[in-house]
């Protein structure tokens, strides 16, 4: 078995490989190829942190991949990162054990590199003015996944905790990505071509009023119940609103839930439906598109295989009994 710890699966896995590791994923879920059961996601009613374990395969000729980990918010302010976990990959014929990876560069790499999949496919061409909502891991890492196929002349940064947010900026800026400090997240918002929620916000950060019109709008914290990053407004006032996987957004997603509590089923896309042109998600310019990330255990199966024979050719990792 091979074993990789972060610095092993970076060395192999960076974000042009897991762009193209999440498009397959979505793609192999459209066709029917992927296995995509539903994901243990919870915890104690009182307790902040949350634990999930994914578990799927991205087709026949890939084995088995789990993923087991812990959300835990309180780490924002210690520096440490909010999302760890481990990943499992099995051999699709013997089941034997192939590999054991750390999940955290994992996840931080495909949750990036899934929502530059998606703005690609879903926001206006001539797209240049980027926000993102949150300053930690995810929020910096998207900024450089979404400058990947865009070039963006304007990038703000909005956090409610001004100390993270400047630290961040210096960060970006000392990589070479000009982001811009934002306070007033109203007048951000309405300015902004594409907005990327990245916090773990329980209540919607602004409201649909606010966005411009073409507007798209991308959340990933919105995984759980009691997640709104947005609220149903947004979700009525967008032309599509697309999912990763229509069961476990209808399951999980809090905004989808909040919806449908407040009025009829909500319509919804998925992504990869949308990347196999089976459906189209935009249909003018000016039409305003959301986009919810649940979290799906076939981005960490198709992210999890491309990293292990990544690794095997190079003989990254170290080989253990």
């Amino acid at each position: 078995m091979r074993y990789l710890d972060e610095h092993d699966v970076r060395a192999v896995f960076d974000l042009d490989t897991a762009i193209v590791s999440q498009r397959a994923a979505f793609t192999a879920l459209a066709r029917g190829e992927a296995w995509q059961p539903e994901k243990i996601l919870g915890g104690h009613a009182d307790d902040p942190d949350t634990v999930f374990c994914y578990a799927s395969r991205l087709d026949r000729t890939s084995g088995p991949v789990c993923k087991f980990g812990s959300i835990n918010p309180g780490n924002a302010g210690t520096g440490r990162p909010t999302i760890h976990a481990v990943v499992a990959v099995l051999d699709p014929d013997t089941g034997v054990p192939l590999a054991f990876m750390d999940g955290t560069a994992l996840t931080t790499l495909r949750t990036a590199a899934a929502s530059a999949v998606a703005v690609e496919a879903l926001a206006r061409k001539d797209a240049t003015r980027l926000l993102v909502l949150g300053s930690g891991v995810q929020g910096q890492v998207h900024v450089e996944a979404l400058h990947r196929n865009a070039d963006y002349a304007w990038t703000g940064m909005w956090s409610p905790r001004r100390p993270s947010l400047d630290a961040a900026v210096d960060r970006m800026r000392a990589r070479g990505f000009e982001v811009e400090p934002v306070e007033s997240l109203s007048d951000a918002i309405a300015k902004a071509d594409v907005v990327v929620c990245a916090t773990l916000a329980t209540e919607p950060l602004f409201p649909a009023h606010e966005l411009s019109p073409g507007a798209t709008v991308v959340t990933l914290g919105s995984f759980e119940r009691h997640r709104c990053e947005i609220g149903p407004d947004i979700l009525r006032a967008s032309r599509h609103v697309v999912v990763d996987h229509e069961p476990t957004a209808r399951q999980n997603c809090g905004p989808v839930i909040a919806a449908e509590t407040d009025a009829a089923e909500l319509d919804v896309l998925e992504l990869g439906r949308v990347l196999t042109g089976l459906d189209r998600a935009r249909g003018s310019d000016d039409d305003i598109v959301t986009y919810l990330s649940a979290g799906l255990g076939v981005q960490d199966a198709a992210a999890a295989w491309s990293i292990y024979r990544q690794a095997e050719a190079l003989g990254a990792g170290r080989a253990v009994s």
